[in-house]
């Protein structure tokens, strides 16, 4: 009605509208009867078919229709005639998706074909039943216990009608249409709700797992459309059956003292699910208080299996008598259909399980014997652990304690043999018959056997059984200190500064002995240490050693008698080095890297003392002119004396100078003067040869700078050397002639007998004149005192640091009588 009032009420206003707007014309009154439709869905057809029409009382009017159905989804299902107003269905309509078509009806002026009027229109779509109820599973499936009670749910099942609501097409109903297996003892049935139950006692044994059929049906007036889906019940095995003891195999003996050894097997049967624990036996042993045996479950076979967990004595008894019973891991219930009724649940008996109720029946029992085999029993000491309390030192053959020990066996005597066991330091010995112990050596309380003052002697009694068994004890000897050590120092060496003031060590002393016997000690220094040492304090474990400003560096050693508390002493060394600690505090690194400049400070003194020995005695030589008898020289071993840079003075000897040149034949030789010149004067021919011979094969040798030296091979030969080189020659020995003719390859030739000779006469006449005696050059410094630096012209000398004495110049060796012979001159002839 309200859809039909709004439609008049429009058409009225448009007619108003219409009257105004067009003055010239005057309209007549027109009637829209529109009817109501509606479409079924799924109508068969044939198409299109006829479902209204619209009635004008104007015959110049067009109809034109649009919305749903026409030009929007779904389209192309309504169509209308534009003269008649006639609206045709062209398809099937599905009430699920579209359940109103809205619409527009245009109605058009044929003259202007202008739309004279616009009017809403719904169609309904009725709803037919063409679908079945539809399960959200086709296959539901669940696990439930056997000993589930009735009445509880085990699966909810759930459809849906796509069909109108509420409506017969949409309502349905469940309904069980089979089981499978079908067991007499149990019924399922299913509530409107979709909630699954059933009725009775489930029972593994019968059926493992049931296939339910389940319908849900509509209530469709003209049909009636249904569906079904498929419920899996598992049922789980849970205990109704009760394990039985059906046998056992094994001895039932076993020898006392073993453990871990299988005495018997129990062999059960079950009903129930195999490896479930329904199934799984569990045993429990009774009348073994003392829990000697234990019992395990074979979890293949389900067997009992009784193990001696703890060793058994015969002499407690040769049988043990046990009662085994046996049950499963799950509770016993058990369930029985009494009567069977139409509505409403079955009655029935329930007993255990989730319940708990009723009386549950006692596991299955069986007894047991076990018999105990006699075997030598092991004797056992009386006191097993005995302490004793002895001041070390004590005598020899002292008694300490006694041992005894018993055998509880039956079979043999109480006859037994001890031996003593562990004796680290050897200092007991025991008597086999009686058990005694008795000391074999002296205790030491500070042996490093001794442990917190304690020494541990175990021994062993062996009886004559078969086998032969035994047994073991501990000895705990308690040591009481004796004043049997002396006290001594901690360290016997120290390092200290060497200062303008007192300077302070620490010196500690340690004792063997425990209070009263050891500290604290009384220090004292013995011997002439007055002004120099002194301890302060006297008394202590550690006491400070001052060192007073007067001691000079180097090694010291002092005598110090430290005296314990009752009054024991010992007089101990101790060794002080002082040294200058500005670069190392470390003395006894201070000490070696003075020792090898020391060292090397004596090997320059007494080389230097060496040559100047032999040039004073060749000096003398000269001067006397005595004839005297050559010393023979071993050229053979080829070392020979190089010039050495000594600070020696000159003699008054003249000695022939020795540079030559040998020129055509002519041999000359040149003169040394105060003034260092040098002229070429004639020498004899006789030592032409010799030089030759000791330059054959070079071609030429030079060198640069003041005294240059030059040697040609050819007609001419020429020597010089300077006076400066020889000065500043290393001291070397070997073959080796100066470093600076390391360039030089035949620098062997030069040290023949008539070269050293020139050498050395060019050397000493440089020396010999008054207030020149140390040459053109200064004493040069090699290293200071505590520098560890070292020439790297000089070879290192390593000697101990130790006085030298002059007897060693007594023994020089054949160096000092080549250098003696070259410096003699040679006999005149009478």
């Amino acid at each position: 009605m309200k859809f039909v009032t709004v439609i008049l009420l429009v058409t009225l206003l448009l007619g108003i509208l219409e009257a105004s707007s067009q003055t010239k014309h005057i309209r007549k009154k027109r009637a829209w009867i529109i009817d109501s439709f509606s479409i079924e869905e799924e109508h068969p057809g044939p198409f299109p078919y006829e479902i209204g029409k619209v009635d004008v009382d104007r015959d110049d009017v067009g109809f034109a229709l649009h919305g749903k159905g026409v030009d929007e989804e779904p389209k192309n299902m309504l169509t209308i005639h534009q003269e008649k107003g006639i609206i045709y269905v062209l398809g099937k309509i599905d009430y699920e998706r579209y359940k109103i078509l809205r619409l527009t009806f245009e109605a058009k002026n044929k003259s202007n074909m202008m739309v004279d009027t616009k009017l809403g229109v719904e169609i309904t779509i009725t709803d037919i039943n063409d679908h079945a109820p539809e399960f959200q599973m086709k296959v539901y499936e669940t696990t439930i216990e056997e000993s589930l009670s009735q009445g509880q749910h085990v699966l909810v099942v759930f459809a849906h009608d796509d069909d109108q609501p509420n409506t017969p097409n949409s309502t349905f109903t469940y309904r069980i249409v089979s089981v499978t297996p079908k067991t007499p003892d149990v019924e399922f049935y299913i509530e409107q709700n979709g909630v699954i139950s059933f009725k009775g006692c489930l029972d593994y044994e019968k059926a493992e797992k049931y296939s339910i059929l389940v319908e849900a049906k509509d209530h469709g007036e003209v049909v009636k459309l249904a569906s079904t889906c498929t419920v899996i019940v598992n049922i789980m095995d849970k205990n109704n059956h009760l394990p039985k003891i059906i046998g056992r195999t094994g001895t039932g003996k076993v020898m006392e003292r073993d453990s871990g050894k299988t005495v018997l097997r129990l062999h059960v049967e079950d009903k129930d699910a195999k490896n479930t624990k329904a199934w799984r036996a569990k045993y429990t042993i009774y009348g073994d208080e003392d829990n000697h045996f234990k019992i395990e479950t074979d979890p293949e076979t389900n067997d009992g299996i009784l193990i001696v967990q703890k060793p058994l004595d015969f002499e407690e008894g040769p049988q043990r008598n046990l009662s085994i019973s046996v049950e499963n891991q799950d509770p016993y219930f058990s369930c029985q259909v009494k009567r069977k009724t139409s509505t409403g649940l079955w009655t029935v008996t329930n007993i255990g399980g989730a319940s708990g109720a009723g009386l549950i029946p006692q596991p299955m029992t069986q007894k047991v014997t076990i018999i105990v085999e006699d075997i030598n029993d092991p004797p056992t000491f009386t006191h097993r652990i005995k302490e004793v309390m002895v001041s070390e030192n004590v005598a020899v053959g002292h008694l300490l304690e006694q041992f005894t020990a018993v055998d509880l066996d039956l079979k043999y005597t109480n006859e037994f043999e001890y031996i003593k066991g562990d004796d680290p330091g050897d200092w007991v010995t025991v008597d086999s018959k009686t058990g005694q112990i008795l000391t074999a050596k002296t205790l030491d309380r500070e042996s490093p056997y001794v442990v917190n003052n304690t020494y541990t002697v175990t021994l062993m009694a062996i009886d004559k059984g078969k086998p032969p068994m035994s047994a073991t004890a501990t000895l705990t000897i308690h040591l009481k200190d004796e004043n049997d050590n002396l006290p001594h120092l901690q360290m016997d060496t120290m390092d200290m500064c060497l200062s303008d003031e007192p300077t302070v060590g620490s010196i500690t002393a340690t004792d063997l002995d425990e209070a009263p016997y050891s500290g604290p000690f009384h220090f004292e220094l013995l011997g002439d240490v007055k002004d120099k040492w002194l301890l302060d304090p006297a008394y202590g474990t550690t006491v400070n050693l001052v060192k007073s400003k007067t001691v000079f560096s180097g090694q010291h050693d002092l005598l110090v008698k430290i005296s314990d508390t009752q009054g024991e002493f010992s007089v101990q060394n101790l060794t002080i080095t002082v040294c200058e600690c500005s670069v190392s505090y470390n003395c006894q690194i201070r000490s070696a890297t003075s020792t090898q400049i020391g060292g090397s400070a004596i090997g320059i003194m007494i080389g230097a003392l060496l040559l100047l020995m032999g040039i004073l005695l060749l000096l003398l030589l000269i001067s006397c002119g005595r004839e005297k008898s050559a010393i023979q020289i071993d050229h053979g071993s080829g070392v020979y004396l190089i010039p050495s840079n000594i600070e020696t003075p000159g003699t008054d000897c003249k000695v022939p100078a020795a540079l030559l040149q040998v020129q055509n034949g002519d041999v000359v030789t040149s003169h040394i003067t105060s003034t260092k010149t040098d002229t070429l004067q004639p020498i004899k021919m006789s030592q032409q040869s010799t030089l030759q011979s000791s330059f054959r094969g070079m071609s030429s040798f030079s060198q640069s700078g003041k005294g240059s030296y030059q040697f040609q091979r050819g007609n001419s030969l020429y020597r010089s050397l300077p006076i400066q080189s020889l000065s500043r020659s290393s001291r070397y020995q070997g073959s080796t002639f100066s470093r600076n003719y390391s360039t030089y390859r035949g620098d062997s030739l030069l040290m023949r007998h008539e070269a050293i000779n020139t050498l050395l006469s060019k050397r000493i006449y440089s020396i010999q004149a008054p207030g020149e005696e140390l040459s053109d050059y200064q004493p040069h410094c090699y290293a200071y005192e505590g520098d560890s630096m070292i020439d790297p012209y000089l070879d290192a000398i390593s000697i101990p640091e130790s006085e030298f004495s002059l007897d060693k110049l007594l023994d020089l060796g054949p160096r000092f009588n080549n250098l003696a012979a070259i410096c003699r001159p040679a006999p005149t002839a009478p």
